[in-house]
């Protein structure tokens, strides 16, 4: 078994082909989700990046990791104190330690993540780590040769797992000015923005503009629709720029003979906010843009059926896979496998999902029936009510607040935040830190 997990930093799902966006930033991942599955309603239990892959790697929601925001306190994990082993507690395994002690796999990161955010636990299980250096502002040039290296050295070999983790989307795009771009005669597809829109958001109508100014730096003031285009120009060719590495990589274990038979997985540690609640290119609430990320998975032999919309958690990947492999899961896990319904080709998943958010504003947001109910706890100086409500079927870009106009929906939503806040303290030794992390002083990047 190979498997090759692409993580694409910063990765907005409706800015990929295979998601139905009309411009053409992913012709590699666009053939993959054709070959595999892909999923419309995949959200990470945990944003932005250090709780996102917390999440993934332990395979457990944040609530219950401790790590919920970039620093302070949480953004570490709770220490286990008299329980804890020698080595690491086999109910607590993370996702590569699982793979490397249980299926003899060879695990493998191609990453500056542990780096970026002195996440040392980030290493457990993994065999070789190659920190590409520069500490989240890597390009596709620190990342891609040490992949194709080691693929075109191991490629072909029995039994490992590698994490290639791309930030080229990350802001400040910095694509060489030499791939030019790519779209420059292209209009955009963004047409629910508009000029009207930007001079609601600039008078602060969702927004605190100076905030926005001196906390979220990448558009100025005189924002319109003129610069909108070049700064959404300049995402998109960063994916596409990813997208060819991914093409790259591709061609290597199609010369090794090992292309037909790798499981290639893509996704992503959160999604990105482009305008949505006066946020442009940063991560900063739990918002459907955000919380909700692209995930395409070929798994050879088992993904015949080729999108999926039941509600998963990204960390229900890791114990699918676990399963897959004939592995269990560890059983303090929160990730739930999902393996039955991808051999069956049926839909089943969550009832509802959770998504927690701590850097720049602390709050959870619920995803049920199509639709998002936001409670905000703290606002990081946005101007944000306490609840928000949109249809993410019918207002995916969160234009209208349905909280007042639809109470049913939201207290429905209310409850299942109760619900399952309940159930997870229920499970928990430890207070919640959300309301820990607001106590030290509030948001990552907003202390009081």
């Amino acid at each position: 078994m190979r498997i090759l997990y692409i993580d694409i930093d910063s990765l907005r799902a409706d800015h990929l082909g295979c998601y139905g966006y009309k411009r053409n930033t992913s012709p590699n991942i666009d053939k993959i989700a054709g070959e595999g599955i892909r999923f419309d309603n995949c959200f990470a239990s945990d944003t932005p990046c250090l709780p996102s892959r917390s999440s993934f790697f332990t395979g457990r929601f944040g609530i219950h990791t401790g790590v919920v925001t970039h620093g302070g306190t949480n953004a570490d994990p709770f220490i286990l104190g008299p329980t804890r082993n020698f080595c690491a507690n086999k109910e607590y395994l993370h996702f590569p330690k699982v793979l490397n002690d249980f299926a003899n796999m060879r695990t493998v990161s191609v990453s500056s993540f542990a780096n970026r955010h002195a996440a040392w636990w980030y290493y457990q299980g993994f065999s070789e780590m190659y920190d590409t250096g520069k500490a989240g502002a890597d390009t596709v040039e620190d990342v891609l040769p040490i992949v194709e290296k080691w693929l075109g050295e191991n490629g072909e070999s029995d039994n490992w797992f590698m994490h290639a983790n791309f930030w080229d989307p990350h802001t400040p795009y910095r694509t060489p000015k030499e791939y030019g771009n790519p779209f420059e005669n292209e209009p955009m597809c963004d047409d629910w923005i508009t000029d009207d829109l930007m001079k609601k958001q600039k008078d602060g109508t969702h927004h605190n503009p100076d905030a926005m100014k001196k906390y979220c730096n990448k558009i100025d003031e005189n924002i319109d629709l003129k610069n909108y285009k070049k700064w959404i120009d300049g995402y998109d060719t960063a994916i596409r720029y990813v997208d060819d590495a991914i093409g790259k990589i591709c061609d290597i274990l199609k010369e090794k003979g090992v292309l037909d038979e790798t499981i290639i997985i893509v996704s992503t540690d959160h999604g990105e906010n482009q305008g949505e609640e006066n946020i442009y290119g940063d991560h900063t609430i739990a918002s459907y843009s955000i919380s909700r990320i692209p995930f395409v998975m070929r798994w050879p032999g088992l993904t015949d059926k080729k999108e999926n919309s039941s509600l998963y958690y990204q960390c229900d990947l890791g114990a699918t896979i676990l399963e897959l492999a004939g592995v269990h899961v560890p059983e303090k896990w929160d990730g739930k496998s999902f393996a039955n319904e991808i051999k069956n080709g049926k839909e089943g998943g969550r009832d509802y999902l959770v998504s927690s958010h701590c850097a720049w504003s602390c709050t959870r947001s619920v995803f049920f029936d199509n639709y998002i109910m936001t409670r905000i706890y703290d606002t990081g100086n946005k101007n944000y009510p306490e609840y928000m409500l949109f249809n993410t079927k019918e207002d995916p870009h969160g234009l209208n607040n349905l909280s007042k106009t639809c109470p049913e929906i939201l207290h429905k939503g209310q409850a299942l935040l109760e619900e399952w806040h309940t159930d997870m303290m229920r499970t928990s030794q430890n207070p919640d830190p959300l309301f820990e992390t607001i106590k030290e002083g509030g948001p990552w990047h907003l202390r009081k």
